[in-house]
């Protein structure tokens, strides 16, 4: 059953990866065809480049598929019968899931093609990477409420972490591409760069993604913050010890801090642009290596289980 779902899950990401950079491709070849005063952009190129600026109904319901044969394959594999396995692995699948998911409900109300087309190959490869690396078995505690809140909540945080981060690299392509479009830099790019342009000309205005980005990491640093607090309410129930200083904690509160930063410098001195997108970035680093990076050095470079 789980080996037919990861094939599934797969399959549908990787389709709709696939077919989406191929409408994007010939929109993109199209609209340089139509800005040749000698070629009419008719009705076919009006289409082509319509298909590569929107989500068609058929893929967005095969994107809910994916998302729903992916879902039930991390429970599956995650929760097989009363035990817990976890790692690294499930880790990025679970993020990457939810980033897919929050990617899907973004795009009913904003133009975020570009991000499709980043998100889903992601999607695609983290739902695999358990097959690779079976994480370890988590021990009897998995069972308890707190735990379950505290893994639900950590795990839409990363979630809205992932999908701002993505946000973040699109931003830092559309600022550079706007800078270079200032300078003429694009007029000698030549045909090079008309993939990228018209890659980045699918996303929405760079105030819209800005909004976005902010709106995640806002909802996610609330999630974040909620999990460093039922995460230090369970260890005191679980070993009377209130906060534990581990790699995990350390990056944890030091992805934390920094979040809260980007948040008080953008409400208290309006930060925006690149230095904003390079702190995002930075700050979603620290907090890949709380969790994810800690366990990839300790059960794939240390072959050490750890919980």
């Amino acid at each position: 059953m789980d080996i037919v779902l990861y094939a599934l899950t797969a399959l549908l990401y990787g389709g709709l990866a696939v077919a989406g950079w191929r409408a994007h491709r010939r929109g993109g070849a199209q609209t340089m065809l139509s800005s040749v005063p000698r070629v009419p952009a008719g009705p076919e190129v009006r289409a082509s480049v319509s298909a590569a600026s929107g989500m068609s109904v058929q893929g967005r319901a095969l994107l809910f598929v994916a998302l729903l044969a992916h879902g039930l394959l991390l429970h599956t594999t995650i929760f097989p019968q009363s035990a817990m396995v976890f790692g690294f692995a499930f880790a990025l699948s679970a993020m990457f899931w939810l980033g897919a998911g929050i990617y899907w409900i973004e795009s009913f109300f904003f133009p975020l093609d570009g991000l499709r087309l980043l998100v889903l190959p992601l999607a695609c490869v983290a739902s695999l990477m358990p097959l690779a690396f079976g994480g370890v078995r988590v021990l009897s505690y998995a069972a308890a409420p707190m735990f379950k809140l505290h893994f639900l909540i950590a795990n839409i945080a990363y979630g809205l972490f992932a999908i701002a981060a993505l946000h973040a690299v699109l931003m830092l392509f559309a600022e550079r591409r706007l800078h270079a479009m200032r300078g003429a830099v694009h007029r000698s790019s030549g045909a090079n760069g008309d993939w990228l342009s018209s890659w980045l000309d699918t996303l929405p205005p760079l105030l819209t993604l800005e909004k976005l980005l902010f709106r995640l990491i806002s909802a996610g640093f609330v999630l974040l913050t909620l999990t460093l607090v039922s995460g230090i309410l369970f260890s005191e129930q679980l070993v009377d010890r209130a906060i534990k200083l581990d790699h995990k904690t350390v990056f944890a509160i030091l992805s934390w801090l920094m979040f809260g930063a980007l948040l008080t410098a953008r409400k208290v001195s309006g930060w925006r642009g690149r230095a904003a997108s390079r702190w995002v970035l930075a700050s979603f680093v620290a907090l890949l290596l709380a969790y994810v990076g800690s366990r990839f050095v300790f059960e794939v470079l240390l072959h050490r289980p750890v919980v």
